[in-house]
Formats: structure tokens, sequence, C-alpha cells
């Protein structure tokens, strides 16, 4: 069977499968910048967060396989003035993991970015410690723009913060 990966908003009649995605295999924060400090949030925290962003459907989406809801896709702005936007992709559900599911997922999220906002550049930022998001991010075309070495702090070992960046012309061009 060939995985469908789409983007979408949440439904409001999601919220209790996509809390119990999010909380019941928290393998996912391991990657996901586990130097930050993550706590499981209650329901009303999970309702009012991260719920309601994927609801609004703006900076935050879905993945779903085959409908199925697996990750989301986000951005920030690090610099809304300069419009300096970064962007994210998470895959909660460690089963869908090593299927290429992130890169289709991240694929569509960038394109979207690219067609409704007014920018030049996506930026991805990871560590060392997730290799599996740094060859996501090459992958689709992104540059290693940046390597700060060993500021990442994580289980009494250093990582290095790698950020990496693609320009609208290289993404249409890689595209078309």
């Amino acid at each position: 069977m060939v995985n469908t990966v789409q983007l979408r908003a949440a439904r409001s009649d999601e919220f209790e499968s996509l809390f119990l995605l999010v909380t019941t295999d928290e393998q996912w924060t391991q990657f996901n910048g586990p130097y930050f400090p993550y706590t499981t949030p209650s329901r009303c925290e999970f309702k009012q967060g991260l719920f309601s962003s994927l609801c609004a459907g703006r900076r935050m989406r879905l993945i779903t396989v085959n409908d199925q809801p697996v990750g989301s896709v986000s951005y920030y702005w690090e610099c809304e003035a300069t419009r300096w936007l970064e962007a994210g992709v998470v895959i909660y559900d460690s089963r869908f993991w090593g299927q290429g599911i992130a890169v289709s997922a991240l694929e569509l999220w960038v394109s979207h970015l690219f067609a409704t906002l007014a920018i030049e550049r996506v930026g991805l930022t990871t560590w060392s410690g997730n290799p599996r998001m740094m060859a996501c991010a090459e992958k689709l075309g992104f540059q290693q723009e940046a390597c700060l070495r060993k500021v990442r702090y994580y289980q009494r070992q250093y990582y290095d913060s790698v950020k990496y960046g693609v320009l609208r012309q290289e993404w249409e061009t890689g595209r078309g």
C-alpha cells in the first residue's frame, strides 16, 4: 500500500486522539530539542496550546498518512520584521519513523510557505544528535549554513547546533 502524506488543520473532534498521539509515545522528545525542558502537557495545557495551534492551521498543521495523524509541521518567526522564518517537523508516532514521511511532509510545508508568505528563505535548525533530521534537510536541498559546535549539552555530552536554509529560487529550481 502506498502511503499518502498530507497536511491539514486538526478538527475539533480529534482532541482526544491527538492528545494521546503526542503524550503516549514520547520518544519524539528525545530528538526534538531534548536539551530544552519538557513536561507532558495536561489535557488543559494541550487544548490551549498545541491543539489550538493545530486547529488554527496557520503556523502549524497535522501530518497525516492515509488520513491518520502521525505528526506535525510548523513555522515560527526568528525575526518577523526581517522575514526570517524557521520551519520544523515532528513525527510523534515512532512506528512511522524511517519511512520518508518527514521528508514528504516538509516538502509539502516548504512549498506551502513559499506559496503563501512573502519570504525568500526557509530555515531549519536541528542538532547533531538528530542525524535523521539532518539527512531530511539535505535530501530536500537545504544547505548547511552554520554549525555551532558543542553548544547543546544533553545527557553529559555536547552536541552541535546545525542550521540549514533553502532560498526560494533554489526551491523552485530544484522542483522544476
